[in-house]
């Protein structure tokens, strides 16, 4: 089993798994607040089904928190928006 925040599994195509890939691990995947939002041994299918409502109802509640619509294309992450922003601005600045 593994506890992880949604937003840390952007990205993330497939189950994490144990034994070689053989025994795929039980995903409690949990709100900013670390609040239990599902369970699922297949995250890909919880990406394609579940995803657009659980986004829908956290989006409203986690205001402040990344909801992509293509999960599977977002860097997955620990900040808020807002520190996303100030990461992505010290980054430019630094690359110049």
């Amino acid at each position: 089993m593994l506890a992880v925040k949604l937003q840390e599994m952007f990205g993330q195509q497939t189950t994490p798994s144990i034994c070689g890939g053989s025994i795929p691990l039980t995903l409690h995947l949990l709100s900013p607040a670390g609040r239990p939002l599902q369970v699922t041994k297949d995250l890909i299918h919880f990406w394609a089904d579940s995803y657009a409502q659980v986004r829908a109802e956290m989006r409203g509640r986690y205001p402040k928190h990344p909801w992509p619509e293509d999960p599977l294309n977002a860097m997955p992450t620990r900040k808020t928006k807002r520190a996303l922003a100030i990461s992505d601005q010290k980054e430019k600045k630094n690359a110049h």
